[in-house]
């Protein structure tokens, strides 16, 4: 009874607002605000598909409303909103009778929306017909302010979507970059900015000490720990400005380019392999990531950065400073994705899954937007047309592969070429005896198997001996072209078409479909930015437009992206949670008015991402201690930790973690870029079989000589085929998607993986060996090994329960007697030929075993020896090594 009261009651005010403010037609509110409210919360079931009708029950017409569903009841009684059951479902006033609608909590309609339901079929709800529809949408809304705000874009692929509104909180990341005014107090910037969101009577955390500052800044910065050296140094520098000394020291460092490269990587989805099925090695795709590394190291403006991935083959020399070697190394980028082709394949369809792919990744790497939810239809959440997403596209619609000459920068590292060259030699030489050994009539599986499997690895050996010649992994503009044989390099032809020549044409996709061509487009941007983009038709210069158009001091995106991520790796999570999504879809900013403040800073720094770090690591925000005096008020007001009251501690990432063990076990190769080192992996990881063109890759192998394979994680080979269970087990993302924030888990296997894994062992001891050879007494050795792991001295009770484990460790070690570690010298494989689906087999010499030196083993030291390698597992498994607070 009280339900019907309600409804009555409603019905009467809306019948006095009605008469009372005298509303526009109803015609006009259907075509404002009712049609596209249905579209957006009903047509999915009652409409998307006639033949998939929720309830019988299609919404797309007035008839259907009337005729209602499966109830067999009208939907809509006109005129009378109180009884029909469209207007009690949406308003959730007869829930025993209609259930509340949509049936989701968070897609329920507003109280306004449910208003406007109801006036529009008190008002007799009218359906106009399509003509009378497309001319009611050309006159003002008058609902606009209360809709949300519409945005001026090309176009959507229909009148619907250009004329929908969005929430103007949606749009933050679409309005200009606005310097707000720093509040007027004293303090840091940042600080100043950040008490704006400060909860009342919740002070922040007191400053870090000074161990725990070293200690954070040098991980942040370098990906390492610091040594007793340098810490013992910061410890006695009580001068004003002693950490922004340190900050100063760490970016001159080689090694920041490392870390920072690295965080880059995960971005742009470097790898050392094309993916999907062949999963071919890219030779030469590692001057890709030494470019990285050195243009963080050289401070490279980051608008000049973006410009040379973008159209690093069409700048002239010096337009970016860089020389032109460099900067074919750089469009590198636009090939980072995951891409395939085979035989088999359409080369029409692989051709549109890379300009797919490049456009997402355009969107995703430096605009914060995916982009790839327009490609089939007008974006669902954002004002991005489909038309702007084909436009985008057109821009590398003449785009094409190349493997083009480039001579090596002093800069680049060769030294280990001799040495890997002498195995790749080998196994081409194996092949080649293999193949002239096979009888020219093939008759038993082995002979068909054999010779299929040997002649793909022909082309793979090839191929793989590009990775010591100079040549960069680039693209050139110019037509596409039918690629003969795909086992071919991809080598750009001698004889190009002129610049101003016009280059290919872009249609959008009806649906995303290659073969549905439909409207042409012209080379564009994003036009819900308010910038023009003005982008030729030519041959070559379209990207270089893009270029200068995504790094126009006014874009409201670039700059914004880039602070962002700087921000997110510094403090664990971004102001923006979302890195790669700023869209509806993603996080909104915790503090809207820092992120705009540190892009203004940032654009008027020169773009200087070093500046931009010192200028965050500065603030007392980043020098606060990871617990708070008071944590009862801190859960209570700040539960999400949004506040930055206190400084997040994290972990340290895969690459990290591995590196800090080889750096404080004194086994860490420092030595820069060059081809990509092949660490350990798990021996049975790494013989199992990966494919490619339908046979088995060669094995994984490491390299024979522990400095070869001991070096920094950024250097070791990453196939999208195999991956280290070390790595990935603590979280070192695939690469096959944009990684804008990595994943943090604390699971039974990480566990078990830093306390039994052959990697965390080998550490161990090699780190007791380091200690050992100190040649000083147990308590002075015990207070090294805590200092080189965790950069303090132990406490007394400390020192004596790590003097007791170490004594006890010794004495189960006397009553062992390990072996020296076997490495296989071949291996042999079953496998199904190609085409007769019989069995052959094969065996494969592994020629890096055959050199290859072990790390330091158990049976090469004494029992002391190995009981203190015991305590350095120990060390390295407390959350004081494995966490930066």
């Amino acid at each position: 009874m009280k339900q019907v009261v309600l409804v009555v009651w409603l019905v009467s005010v809306f019948s006095r607002c009605v008469s009372a403010a005298e509303p526009p037609a109803a015609d006009l509110l259907f075509a404002h605000r009712i049609l596209p409210l249905l579209k957006a919360r009903c047509f999915a079931c009652h409409g998307a598909d006639p033949n998939q009708l929720r309830a019988e029950f299609d919404m797309r017409s007035r008839a259907g409303l009337l005729r209602g569903g499966a109830s067999g009841e009208p939907a809509v009684v006109p005129g009378q909103p109180a009884v029909s059951p469209l207007y009690q479902a949406v308003a959730a006033v007869a829930v025993d009778q209609w259930p509340a609608m949509p049936p989701k909590a968070n897609d329920r309609l507003s109280r306004a929306q449910v208003t406007s339901i109801a006036t529009w079929i008190s008002a007799g709800a009218p359906w106009p017909g399509a003509a009378r529809l497309a001319s009611l949408l050309k006159q003002p809304n008058p609902w606009a302010d209360e809709d949300g705000v519409r945005v001026k874009t090309s176009g959507g692929l229909s009148a619907d979507w250009t004329n929908r509104t969005y929430a103007p909180q949606d749009l933050w990341s679409w309005k200009p970059i606005q310097r707000p005014p720093l509040p007027d107090q004293a303090g840091h910037p940042i600080d100043r900015l950040l008490r704006i969101g400060l909860p009342e009577n919740l002070p922040p955390a007191p400053p870090a000490d000074r161990l725990a500052l070293i200690r954070r800044a040098t991980f942040d910065l370098l990906g390492l720990p610091p040594t007793p050296a340098e810490i013992d140094a910061f410890l006695e520098d009580d001068q004003p400005g002693s950490f922004a000394r340190l900050i100063t020291r760490l970016l001159a460092s080689p090694h920041y380019g490392e870390q920072w490269g690295r965080h880059w990587l995960d971005v742009v989805r470097y790898a050392d392999s094309a993916g999907f099925a062949n999963d071919f090695e890219r030779p030469n795709a590692w001057r890709y990531r030494d470019y990285v590394i050195r243009a963080f190291n050289q401070d490279k403006p980051y608008d000049a950065f973006v410009r040379e991935q973008i159209a690093g083959d069409e700048l002239t020399a010096g337009e970016t400073g860089s020389p032109r070697v460099e900067t074919l190394i750089a469009a590198g980028f636009l090939r980072m994705g995951p891409w395939e082709q085979t035989g088999m394949e359409v080369a029409r369809l692989t051709r549109q899954q890379f300009l797919d792919d490049v456009t997402n990744s355009v969107g995703q790497v430096f605009l914060g937007h995916v982009l790839r939810c327009a490609r089939c239809h007008d974006h669902k959440f954002d004002p991005i047309p489909t038309r702007d997403y084909y436009a985008l596209q057109a821009v590398f619609a003449n785009t094409q592969f190349a493997e083009v000459d480039a001579p090596f920068l002093p800069s680049e590292n060769t030294t280990n070429f001799t040495s890997h060259q002498k195995y790749h030699r080998l196994r081409q030489e194996n092949n080649k005896r293999l193949l002239e050994g096979l009888p020219k009539q093939q008759v038993t599986p082995n002979d068909f198997g054999r010779t299929r499997l040997g002649r793909k690895w022909r082309t793979l050996f090839r191929w793989g001996a590009d990775r010591y010649r100079p040549i960069a992994f680039t693209v050139y503009n110019g037509p596409t072209r039918l690629r003969v044989r795909v086992t071919l390099r991809q080598r750009r032809p001698t004889e190009t078409a002129p610049a101003d020549a016009v280059g290919e044409q872009t249609n959008i996709l009806t649906g995303g479909d290659v073969f549905a061509p439909a409207e042409r487009v012209q080379p564009g941007a994003l036009t819900a930015t308010g910038l023009q983009a003005e982008i030729p038709e030519t041959l070559t210069g379209r990207r270089t437009a893009l270029a200068r158009w995504l790094t126009r001091q006014d874009h409201p995106l670039t700059a914004r992206v880039m602070v962002n991520r700087v921000w997110q790796y510094h403090f664990g999570r971004g102001l923006a949670g979302n890195p790669n999504n700023f869209g509806a879809a993603g996080e909104k900013p915790t503090h809207p008015e820092l992120l705009d403040w540190l892009a203004a800073e940032f654009i008027a720094n020169g773009w200087s991402v070093k500046r931009l770090h010192r200028l965050i690591m500065t603030s007392q925000t980043y020098q606060r201690a990871s617990t708070h005096p008071d944590p009862a008020t801190l859960a209570q007001l700040d539960s999400a930790a949004r506040s930055y009251a206190v400084f997040r501690p994290r972990r340290l990432a895969a690459e990290e973690l591995r590196d800090a063990m080889l750096a404080v076990s004194g086994e860490l190769n420092r030595q820069p870029g060059g081809i990509p080192a092949r660490p350990d992996i798990n021996l049975e990881a790494a013989l199992q079989p990966r494919m490619i063109m339908g046979t088995f890759a060669p094995s994984y192998v490491p390299d024979p000589q522990p400095s070869q394979r001991n070096r920094r994680s950024v250097y070791a080979l990453k196939l999208r085929g195999q991956r280290d269970p070390f790595m990935a087990t603590f979280n070192q993302p695939g690469t096959d998607d944009s990684c804008e924030r990595r994943d943090e888990s604390n699971v039974t296997p990480q566990v078990l993986t830093l306390l039994n894994s052959q990697e965390s062992a080998d550490r161990a001891l090699a780190f007791a060996a380091r200690l050992i050879d100190l040649k000083t007494g147990a308590a002075e050795t015990v207070r090294r090994a805590f200092r080189l792991a965790l950069g303090r001295v132990p406490d007394a009770a400390e020192t004596t329960a790590a003097l007791r484990h170490w004594q006890e460790a010794t004495a189960e070690q006397q009553n062992r007697r390990p072996l020296p570690y076997v490495y296989p010298q071949e291996v042999t494989r079953r496998a199904n030929e190609e085409n007769t689906g019989a069995t052959f087999t094969f065996t494969e010499t592994l020629y890096e075993y055959q050199d290859y030196q072990p790390d330091l083993q158990p049976h090469q030291v004494d029992a002391r020896t190995r009981g203190l390698a015991d305590l350095c597992l120990v060390l390295f498994n407390t959350n004081e090594f494995i966490y930066i607070d």
